[in-house]
């Protein structure tokens, strides 16, 4: 599936002069943003607490830069050659790294390149929406070892999936880091509890809960939908390398991932982003959460689709190939769709005197329909925001597909290695 999306250059910002010039090329596969400093201890006190903070340091600086040195990995991380050598000698016993070229228990010289060694350490990622719910799993490394979408929308449906997956990466060798399910919810900061789920029957902590009963033992995650699409976009997508970026879902709820430096930014309570319901688009539109004249009662899927008169099906990416396919032919589907790309783009106005993004990325239905709505949504960001000093910010696709959400509860999975408060090699 195609993925880019064009938009307008950046215009200056009076004396601060342009934000973005010439961007990099993207480098082949995943490749996770720095998200703070590597030397940064904030794992917990003492020597073992630093311990985990320096090998978290190495894996992320192996995760964002590829193969490296133990001399490279010193003077990403910042820490003595010596500390970076017991390091990966205790990455390499457990199975984390190897030496490029090397064969199992010969160690090579100090001077060859050490990459990750994904296989023996993988994290499930899970989604459970409206009509769908999916499945990804990730190795350390960040390649994806396993994916499955299905019809439904049920926490049934949602297990059934996830033990699917539980057999299929069972091996003697492998572990699984931990479980995250993204919802279209809002989820309190414990990261177990749904406190509002407007298009969904879910509340509390069940999910967790059942979750937890088929993985013992296993650390189990509550996200929400939106934020896990977004981080998977920053470390594979269309956001990868963009240091202030905004996600939108496009399913039957419209929500948005924060990102800054491949962060997320969650807010006080951890519920920023629930853009949907936002007094944008029709006054009248009648919106899941009883209320009239949310943004998603305007642009979400069942939205769109009673605008352009089709029938939904399966999956908001099926349903909007389908109507794309209409909108060849058909003049009145592609008005219909230039007057849901207005609304996109009052919205994404709105966000953007707030958020200040230099990249929007759209994803579910969005995707197949792209520039039937892209088009319209850029000419109203651009004639609503107040100052022409003021950025526009590059509207794009997503490149991930339905399983986006699924791909960033993965790596959320993977964030408290990564983040030194939990240690691979112990």
């Amino acid at each position: 599936m195609e993925g880019a999306a064009g938009g307008r250059p950046a215009r200056p910002r009076g004396p601060r002069g342009p934000r973005r010039g010439v961007r990099a090329a993207r480098p082949a596969g995943p490749r996770a943003p720095v998200r703070r400093p590597l030397t940064t201890q904030r794992s917990g006190a003492g020597t073992e607490g630093l311990r985990r903070a320096n090998t978290a340091a190495v894996l992320r600086a192996l995760r964002r830069s590829g193969s490296s040195t133990r001399a490279e990995l010193s003077q990403q991380t910042g820490l003595a050659k010596a500390t970076v050598g017991a390091i990966v000698a205790e990455l390499e016993a457990v199975g984390a790294v190897a030496e490029e070229g090397s064969r199992p228990g010969v160690r090579g010289r100090p001077g060859r390149p050490v990459a990750l060694r994904g296989e023996h350490f993988v994290a499930l990622g899970l989604e459970l929406n409206v009509d769908y719910v999916s499945a990804v799993a990730v190795d350390l490394a960040g390649e994806v070892r396993f994916s499955e979408s299905r019809a439904g929308g049920g926490a049934a449906d949602l297990l059934a999936l996830a033990r699917t997956a539980q057999r299929e990466l069972a091996d003697p060798g492998r572990t699984l880091v931990g479980i995250t399910v993204a919802v279209p919810a809002l989820v309190r900061r414990d990261d177990r509890t749904v406190a509002w789920a407007p298009n969904l029957d879910l509340e509390g902590p069940g999910l967790a809960d059942d979750l937890a009963a088929i993985a013992p033992g296993r650390p189990v995650r509550v996200s929400n939908d939106a934020d896990c699409a977004a981080y998977a976009e920053s470390h594979h997508g269309a956001a990868v390398g963009a240091a202030h970026a905004l996600y939108l879902t496009g399913t039957v709820g419209i929500g948005a991932g924060i990102l800054q430096d491949g962060e997320l930014v969650r807010g006080g309570a951890g519920f920023a982003g629930e853009v949907g319901h936002m007094p944008v688009g029709s006054s009248d539109a009648v919106c899941g959460c009883g209320r009239r004249g949310c943004w998603e009662a305007s642009i979400g899927l069942q939205a769109m689709v009673r605008a352009v008169g089709v029938q939904e099906l399966e999956t908001p990416l099926r349903t909007g190939e389908a109507v794309a396919e209409r909108a060849r032919t058909d003049p009145a589907v592609r008005a219909a769709l230039e007057r849901v790309g207005h609304d996109v783009g009052l919205g994404i106005a709105t966000l953007s005197t707030v958020l200040d993004p230099e990249v929007v990325v759209l994803g579910g239905y969005f995707v197949p329909l792209g520039d039937l709505v892209l088009e319209s949504a850029r000419r109203t960001v651009d004639e609503r925001l107040p100052s022409p000093e003021q950025v526009r910010p590059e509207l794009r696709l997503s490149t991930l597909g339905i399983e986006a959400a699924a791909l960033g509860a993965a790596e959320q999975s993977f964030e408290p290695v990564l983040a030194g408060h939990r240690d691979l090699t112990a």
